[in-house]
Order: structure tokens, then sequence, then C-alpha cells
């Protein structure tokens, strides 16, 4: 079945959780700016985690979803970055004050385009994704019920995170957990109670 995804613009926010206890939020912004489009995901890490913040913006290709640019930081500074020149066929990574090129080898992702690249790819069963600092392979897993919704699953390694999106159009993310050094940490859909849909389940308990 191929998908219906299109890009458009989107705000959402999902709850962080590890186990039973708060960990943060983290919300998603999704725009156009001029031929592009732009996600901004700022994580806002509390509870029983320090309180700290992260900012991801991406500049997504609107036709492929694939990366044209990435930046990670506190929202006030950018502490890494990738620069992705489609037409002289280069790939530019900074951290801090270091620098370094190497030849673009094709079309590259970033922890935010690849979400939105699986969006519109739910009909996979494996892939090889081409990262910025490497290769992501993506395991379809059998599909699963979310609280009614049902969901594909996949997992991403090396990492072992897991996505779930609602297998229903614009398959939304419902779920990502990720291995950390304090558990496995729930990124969950936040949903107003009075507005539950059949594509945006509550807390699925464990």
């Amino acid at each position: 079945m191929e998908s219906e995804f299109r890009l458009q613009p989107e705000n959402f926010t999902l709850d962080l959780m590890l186990g039973s206890r708060s960990a943060g939020e983290m919300h998603w912004q999704i725009v156009p700016d001029k031929h592009t489009w732009v996600a901004r995901v700022q994580t806002d890490f509390g509870g029983v985690l320090p309180g700290l913040r992260r900012v991801q913006t991406s500049r997504v290709h609107p036709r492929t979803l694939t990366s044209l640019g990435y930046s990670e930081g506190d929202g006030k500074r950018s502490t890494f970055e990738t620069q992705v020149d489609r037409s002289g066929g280069v790939l530019t990574l900074k951290q801090g004050r270091d620098e370094a090129s190497a030849p673009l080898l094709g079309d590259v992702h970033d922890p935010v385009s690849v979400l939105l690249w699986l969006r519109a790819n739910v009909q996979l069963e494996r892939a090889d994704v081409l990262m910025a600092g490497g290769k992501v392979h993506v395991r379809r897993l059998a599909d699963v019920d979310v609280n009614g919704v049902h969901a594909r699953a996949f997992e991403l390694r090396p990492g072992g995170a897991l996505v779930y999106l609602a297998d229903a159009p614009p398959h939304r993310v419902l779920t990502l957990v990720q291995p950390t050094d304090f558990g496995l940490l729930d990124a969950i859909l936040r949903v107003e109670r009075s507005r539950i849909r059949a594509d945006t389940p509550r807390r699925r308990r464990r």
C-alpha cells in the first residue's frame, strides 16, 4: 500500500516518560520555508531527569524528505551542524570549532528527517538509510494495537530505537522509544482528552 503522507504544517507534543515517571516533553513544529520545509523539535527534559533543553532543526527536501541541513543545540547556540551542498556534492559537518567536509555520496538524513521519511514509507519492510555519520538500518516489526489504534512498528539500529506510527494517514507519530543510560525513555503523543480520535491514542500502559 502506498503511503498518503504529504508534508503539511503541524504542531504536536509528545510527553516523555521514564517508566511511569514524567521526564519532560518534546514539541514538534513543521512549517514550509520558501522551497523547503523546516522541522523544529524542542525537547525539554525535566521531572526525574536533569532540566535540560535540546533543540533540533532540520531543513527537509519537499519531495524526497531527505536532509538539506541540520543543527542541534540548546536553542541559543548550535553544538552540531550538518550542511548539505547538493549542487557541489559536498557534506560538511561542524562540531564546536571543528569542521570537516566529505563527498556527498547520496541523499542523507538527520535524526529528524528520517522520522518524516519513515511516515512516507510505512510500507517498507527494511532499508538502510544513509545518515551524516553512517548508516541506520530500519526494520519493520509486527504491527501492534496501541489503545485500539492499528500501528506500524519499526526498529532503528544501531541504537535500538523504536518508532510507532499510526497505520492510517497521515501516519502520526504515536510513540518513540529510546534506550538511555537511565532506562527506556518513551515519547508519547499528547492528545486532548475531549478530542481523542482514532489515530491519536492515549498512553498505553505497559
